[in-house]
């Protein structure tokens, strides 16, 4: 199931980098990932991502709802980039 993930992320999103609306950021984020967002007393904004294959969260905190989404995205395309490498090597 893992391979194919990977590989249908791989082929629906090449592009992965480049100026994309939040909302499409947040869709291709919402692929691998179930998010948690809130915020405090303060204004300052928590995203947690937690990856749907094996629970591993990740958490950023600021006050721009554009960071955090940009920044989970760039997590998500780094993850994806490095889970295609492997699955490539594999099989070779």
């Amino acid at each position: 199931m893992h391979w194919c993930l990977c590989m249908h992320l791989q082929h629906a999103f090449p592009y992965l980098a480049g100026d994309m609306r939040n909302t499409t950021k947040l869709k291709q984020v919402l692929l691998k990932y179930d998010i948690d967002l809130s915020m405090d007393d303060d204004g300052q904004m928590k995203l947690s991502i937690i990856d749907k294959m094996n629970g591993d969260i990740t958490s950023f905190e600021n006050p721009s709802y554009s960071w955090l989404i940009s920044k989970a995205h760039s997590h998500f395309s780094k993850q994806v980039k490095a889970e295609t490498t492997i699955i490539k090597k594999i099989k070779e």
